[in-house]
């Protein structure tokens, strides 16, 4: 039995889970019991938390699976590197051992890259992709890291290696709850303290900052690389994409990886943490926009 009893944090909607697949042990949460299978993936500074009130609202009609990727949250953290596509191949095993055939996946923040590939490589798993508040390395997500332009200088920090687990321990709250999220957030009361509490807890853990390394470091390996992968295996499945505050860098970002059906959505009013500040309404597209796929 994989089912384990939750380290932090928890709604009663979802049943906890540790599974080892692909040489770490994953820690994913589970809802609902009927309808097609719907993969969430979080960004930073995020863990599978960041959806606690977009999950109860999905699994009403839907099978909901959100994971905390390697390096975050209560998954495995050991102490080397990885590549985007090795957590891309960590969602296929995923829906592999859960037996789930394909599965609307949605990414948002910085997973962008790593659902990207999960579709371009793994295309028998995916039945929709669904991008928040995200963009990929050589269309557009280099840009935040140009201090000069818009960007923002967290974005280099997280990504020089050995950086963030040499300076962040110890600055947990100062990082995360003093600076990311009243920076991310554009809704007032949407972020409880709890919320941080939650976050805290788990980049406070041994090892708690090598998966935003990884991902963040991503940005400036990636040399082409995403470009030449999507000019070979755009995303063919039906793509949706949902901005908030940064209108429209998702959709023109993701437009161009995806050579199938596509469309956008723009939550207005609110700031980047969509899952957060508007589930209902990015419920509501969510499930419009998945319900439109199954039909079909």
């Amino acid at each position: 039995m994989t089912i384990v009893s939750p380290a932090g944090a928890t709604i009663p909607e979802v049943t906890h889970h540790v599974v080892d697949l692909n040489g770490t042990p994953i820690h994913y949460v589970s809802a609902g019991s009927k309808g097609s299978p719907i993969v969430l993936v979080h960004g930073w500074p995020e863990t599978w938390w960041a959806f606690h009130k977009l999950i109860p609202r999905l699994a009403q009609t839907h099978r909901v699976y959100a994971l905390d990727l390697r390096g975050f949250g209560d998954s495995g953290n050991e102490n080397t590197g990885w590549e985007e596509q090795v957590a891309a191949d960590d969602l296929h095993c995923l829906v592999e051992h859960l037996d789930l055939g394909s599965v609307h996946v949605l990414v948002q923040d910085i997973s962008g890259g790593v659902g990207f590939r999960f579709a371009a490589t793994h295309p028998g798993d995916v039945l929709s992709f669904t991008a928040i508040e995200s963009a990929l390395a050589g269309f557009g997500l280099e840009m935040l890291a140009d201090v000069n332009g818009f960007g923002s200088w967290h974005v280099g920090f997280l990504g020089t290696p050995g950086i963030p687990s040499l300076m962040l321990p110890g600055r947990e709250r100062t990082l995360i709850a003093e600076w990311a999220y009243p920076m991310m957030n554009g809704t007032e009361g949407a972020i409880s303290e709890a919320d941080l509490e939650e976050f805290i807890r788990s980049y406070s853990r041994a090892g708690g900052w090598r998966g935003t390394e990884s991902l963040y470091r991503a940005i400036f390996t990636d040399k082409g690389a995403t470009k030449t992968l999507a000019e070979a295996h755009p995303i063919e499945v039906p793509v949706l994409t949902v901005d908030g505050a940064n209108h429209p860098f998702t959709a023109t970002s993701f437009q161009q990886v995806s050579s199938g059906e596509f469309s956008s959505v723009h939550i207005e009013g609110i700031g980047h943490l969509v899952a957060q500040e508007a589930p209902e309404q990015l419920a509501a597209a969510v499930l419009e926009f998945v319900a439109g796929v199954d039909r079909d």
